[in-house]
């Protein structure tokens, strides 16, 4: 090998383990950056006259596993599924209440029981009657109370939803943006790496909502598709169409045109709908189960143990002063409203002393016109005995003959078991999507014990490089001298 061979070729070394550097230190720089996929220069001997010059870069590589990727999105849409479910029962269980010492419906109604049998052993007492007044209110507050509970879990659901929609419609656009750039750019540039990485954090950002798969087409650039075979991106990106409500009462649902669906060129993707194109998980599959199939079917649950509650007292064989087929101390403020009597259960006015009404009508019945004999105890042990009587039930689930306390603990056990059922999956969905982000991790993450080990390489490279171009300045040296 000639001198100026040698110099070239050490010169060119020197180029490479520099550039090396500065790819390991940008690796090292980023290696807690979310989305940051590992560097490497890619290098190619340098032949001139069929002689070896060295080496050169012919780019910058990115560590990218694409089936890992793939996977740990399919798994972060329905990671992102599972968190809000459980999050929702979780807040449904606690608030339901499964004990009498807990400040829930099934504690309430139990103290109601109580009320009612003190007031049945000493009927003179007003005390008493207050108390039974007291905890019957506090039912049908309750009742009231979980049924908004429902009504505004729903409109987050909605709102949630058309929040969802306009941030995926944007990161659409954005990966059409990056898709024009890439395709006009040596896609083996550092820039254009940097750009591979922020489309797949893009990408990320609509797996957390629908399950997605990224098409790879020329020039670098990739179509997104749904999991179903819906194109959201087909060289430019498709609209997302929703239409959030301004009201969510109980009627108000999907299928009577109340509320909005969810639609790409007039392929209906929303979740549960009747459609190939239906979207399956992701925060869009669990906001539209929550507002079009939970809460609902929760809030029917709630109004079937306010109709039982209705029904048990409003028995003509209990008040023998009340009209028959008219309401006990329960009543329904629009009768004939169809779902969400849990919203209008009410106290009857004629015992209320807030609307009118007399308390001792708790005891001397609800069509008395005057105070009875004060230790009469017929009707108020007839209220205790239809509250304690079995009684069977066939709606929304529920199946079988039940006490009133016992109907509600079976409501609050079913969303106890809601709750323990969502977790699970929470769990066990949340080990998956680690094993895989960690594989992922593994595959194309930054090692920084690994990096630094690279970085002894290249200095030792580069300072074997520059020994050679010294030594050969030391012999150029020497010949000028002879």
């Amino acid at each position: 090998m000639s001198l100026s061979h040698a110099i070239n070729a050490a010169k060119s070394g020197l180029q490479v383990s520099g550039l090396r550097a500065d790819i390991v230190a940008n690796n090292v720089a980023n290696a807690t950056t979310p989305g940051y996929v590992r560097r490497s220069v890619m290098l190619s001997e340098t032949i001139v006259g069929q002689r070896s010059a060295g080496v050169h870069s012919t780019g910058i590589a990115r560590s990218a596993d694409s089936a890992l990727t793939s996977q740990r999105m399919m798994l972060s849409s329905d990671l992102s599924q599972a968190n809000v479910l459980a999050s929702t029962w979780q807040t449904l269980s606690a608030r339901l209440g499964d004990t009498a010492d807990g400040a829930g419906l099934f504690s309430k109604l139990s103290q109601f029981e109580e009320a009612l049998q003190t007031a049945a052993t000493s009927p003179e007492s007003k005390t008493n009657a207050n108390a039974v007044l007291d905890a019957a209110r506090a039912i049908t507050t309750e009742l009231n109370s979980l049924s908004a509970l429902v009504a505004t879990q729903r409109s987050e659901a909605d709102r949630e939803i058309a929040d969802g929609v306009n941030v995926v419609n944007d990161a659409l656009k954005k990966i059409e943006t990056l898709n024009g750039q890439l395709s006009s750019m040596d896609r083996t540039t550092p820039q254009a790496a940097g750009l591979m990485d922020e489309r797949q954090r893009t990408l990320d950002t609509i797996a957390e909502y629908l399950p997605v798969q990224a098409v790879p087409r020329q020039a670098g650039t990739i179509d997104l598709v749904t999991k179903e075979g819906v194109y959201l991106l087909q060289g430019k990106a498709r609209q997302i169409e929703f239409t959030p409500s301004s009201a969510f009462g109980p009627n108000q649902t999907v299928g009577n045109g109340a509320l909005s669906g969810m639609s790409v060129d007039g392929i209906d993707i929303t979740p549960g709908a009747f459609s190939f194109g239906a979207v399956s998980s992701g925060l869009f599959g669990a906001l539209f189960t929550l507002r079009d199939g939970d809460l609902p079917d929760f809030g029917r649950q709630l109004d079937t143990v306010a109709e039982d509650l209705i029904t048990r007292l409003s028995d003509d064989t209990i008040d023998p002063t009340k009209m028959p087929g008219d309401p006990g101390l329960f009543v329904d403020t629009n009768p004939g409203g169809g779902d969400g009597l849990a919203g209008r259960i009410d106290l009857n006015a004629l015992v209320d002393p807030t609307q009118g009404g007399e308390i001792w009508r708790l005891r001397d019945g609800l069509g008395a016109t005057a105070e009875g004999p004060p230790g009469n105890t017929s009707i108020l042990t007839a209220m205790l005995g239809s509250i304690t009587d079995t009684r069977a039930i066939n709606a929304n689930g529920f199946q079988g003959s039940f006490t009133a306390s016992e109907l509600t603990a079976t409501f609050a056990s079913r969303t106890g078991q809601a709750r323990i059922s969502n977790e699970a999956v929470l769990s066990s969905t949340n080990a998956q999507h680690n094993l895989v982000a960690e594989a992922e991790q593994d595959k194309t993450g930054v090692d920084v014990d690994s990096e630094m080990q690279a970085l002894l390489l290249i200095e030792q490279a580069y300072a074997a490089n520059a020994r050679v171009i010294e030594t050969a300045n030391q012999m150029v040296q020497r010949l000028m001298e002879i």
